[in-house]
């Protein structure tokens, strides 16, 4: 985990150096092991360093390569990088470091843009040319790795968080209309390019851009599974697709051990984790340090799962670290987690994964998670909804099954200047559906979540809430290689036993069956859920400011009926409205938005 910065320059004048030095200490927290700056011409690039991978000053950033003429800065980690290393070895290249980031540098000279096709990892990229005064900018292919980017006259600038631009300045800090639809109708998720803010936008995932030095520029999509079924895989049976996905997963497991450092795991007891952890158990790590986090129960509702954690870490035997965290402290700690979101993010599990990295963080700097299972794989109890239909009825039922709300809601909520006059949030599902591929419904949808919604989501939530620790989080089902085998696995493999029936069945040969058959869990958080006294102080609080009457997104009437019953009113999707609206303008708030 680290941060990048830069800017280019368009005008013929010398990059905002005082400004990029104020985005790179604003990603202190994403690299607190060290500080870089570089400029030339008419760009200058900035990087916070995190060392996992070549722990020497050889490995720090920006980084030169005088035999190529490039300089770059690079957030993430290949971990292939010792093969392809050899490989450029073999076409000549020498190599002062052993760090990923020159492997990157190296690939790039040798193989262009098409160097991203090579790498196998999670990554966020800037190359600088030396002679040319080109810049390249890359994301990888599922958007693990975060890029924003602020366009204003004469310059571009770029940052791996959203507050690190705001540092720098100059933003423009209006809210997006068509964002904000977006996040009232898609659980928080605002798609890329957008954010909420309309000066601020983000690379889409598995895509380069290549920025001449007169701005022009040109986008490249390098990567995207058809969710279809494969002639080679006609013959599959059941048995031979849950040996196919489990060997993946071993292999993606095995490639995010790539460390110079020790390499943890979130352990929360649920399928995805525990396998994680049986995984590595299976190739004979000793001593695997486990974590996992619970709350006190509010309004009868249990706050953690440390039952079944502890199941796995006994039967394991990893060394395991348990975390519960008292209601009294969740105001404290719900501002430390929303500073630490580059987006406005509603889920529950942001504050525990902030609080859960805290405490990792003091034993290891790098760390395995689950996340990304229930997408790639139809987890979640609303796919089979999703798949009852046919494929061209599927857009509709996506919102009707999706969406927290629809158009006509948004008009009775918002504000008339801040409603669009169409349903964008429908027009953008109908759009990524009427691609081609995806064969069923399923697919359909899968696709959707796992290329658009869990990047804006899930995805993001983990590595802002780890990164503001200095903690690097690997996601093995994020494995591009994993997830195009089971983007071509059958639909009705997936659905099976309630969801995730293929992994469950792989879960049964190495994991106790009481954590393959419980009830899926979620990292659970009563006191938000059901606006507990100290969360509901702070919502009140936050919604009596001036501050808020005056951005005036909502309408007052609407605004006045969620405080009157702070737990009654829920989104379509369960969610509660009141935290939706709260934790917007408490973002605002916290990032000096005005």
């Amino acid at each position: 985990m680290c941060g990048l910065s830069g800017e280019i320059r368009f005008d013929g004048t010398r990059p905002d150096l005082a400004g990029v030095e104020r985005m790179t200490d604003r990603l202190a927290p994403r690299g607190p092991d060290g500080r870089g700056m570089w400029c030339q011409a008419a760009i200058a690039l900035g990087h916070r360093r995190l060392q996992v991978i070549d722990l020497s000053e050889h490995g720090a950033q920006p980084m030169t390569d005088p035999d190529t003429g490039v300089t770059g800065v690079f957030n993430g980690c290949i971990y292939n990088y010792r093969e392809l290393r050899e490989t450029l070895r073999g076409l000549g290249h020498r190599f002062f470091s052993t760090s990923d980031t020159e492997v990157v540098l190296k690939a790039y000279r040798e193989w262009g843009i098409d160097c991203v096709d090579r790498l196998y990892g999670m990554f966020a990229f800037a190359i600088a040319e030396h002679a040319s005064g080109r810049l390249v900018l890359a994301r990888d292919r599922l958007g693990i790795k975060p890029l924003y980017l602020a366009q204003e006259p004469g310059r571009l600038r770029f940052a791996s968080s959203l507050p690190a631009l705001l540092a720098g300045g100059g933003i423009d800090t209006s809210i997006d209309p068509v964002a904000l639809h977006q996040y009232l109708s898609l659980h928080a998720t605002v798609a890329a390019p957008r954010t909420i803010l309309a000066g601020v936008r983000k690379l889409a995932p598995a895509t380069v851009r290549v920025i001449e030095p007169d701005g022009e520029y040109r986008d490249h999509r390098y990567w995207q599974p058809d969710y279809t079924r494969r002639v080679e895989h006609a013959d599959m049976t059941a048995a031979d697709w849950r040996a196919a996905l489990l060997d993946s997963l071993r292999t993606a497991v095995r490639r995010r051990t790539v460390a110079d450092v020790q390499v943890g795991v979130l352990l929360s007891g649920g399928l995805d984790s525990s396998l994680i952890v049986a995984l590595l158990a299976e190739v004979g790590q000793e001593d695997l340090a486990t974590f996992s986090v619970g709350f006190e129960t509010e309004g009868g509702e249990s706050g953690d799962e440390f039952h079944y954690s502890d199941v796995v870490a006994h039967h394991f035997d990893t060394d395991h670290h348990q975390l519960l965290v008292p209601s009294d402290r969740l105001p404290t700690a719900l501002d430390g987690a929303i500073a630490a979101m580059s987006e406005p993010m509603v889920s529950h599990d942001v504050v525990a994964f902030h609080l859960l990295s805290e405490q990792v963080a003091k034993h290891v700097k790098v760390v395995q998670s689950g996340q990304g299972a229930d997408e790639i794989l139809a987890g979640y109890h609303w796919y089979p909804d999703l798949a009852a239909v046919s494929r061209e009825r599927e857009p509709q039922r996506y919102a009707d099954v999706y969406f927290d709300r629809d158009h006509a809601d948004l008009a009775r909520i918002l504000q008339p200047h801040m409603l669009v006059d169409r349903d964008v949030s429908g027009e953008l599902v109908r759009a990524h559906m009427a691609a081609a591929g995806a064969q069923t419904a399923l697919d359909a949808a899968l696709r959707l979540d796992t290329h658009v919604m869990m990047v804006d989501d899930p995805v993001k939530r983990v590595d802002n809430m780890t990164a503001d620790w200095g903690l690097e989080a690997r996601v093995p089902f994020l494995d591009h290689e994993f997830v195009e085998l089971a983007a071509a696995c059958p639909p009705e493999l997936k659905l099976a036993q309630g969801g995730k029936g293929i992994l469950k069945d792989a879960g049964r040969h190495i994991l106790p069956a009481e954590i393959v058959d419980r009830t899926k869990g979620y990292f659970p958080l009563p006191a938000i859920r059901h606006m507990a006294g100290p969360v509901l102080a702070r919502v009140r609080e936050t919604l009596s400011t001036s501050q808020a009457r005056e951005r005036g997104i909502f309408r007052a009437e609407f605004v006045t009926e969620l405080m009157a019953a702070p737990d009654t009113h829920r989104t379509r999707r369960g969610a509660n409205a009141l935290w939706q609206v709260a934790l917007l303008e408490m973002w605002f708030q916290s990032h000096g938005i005005e």
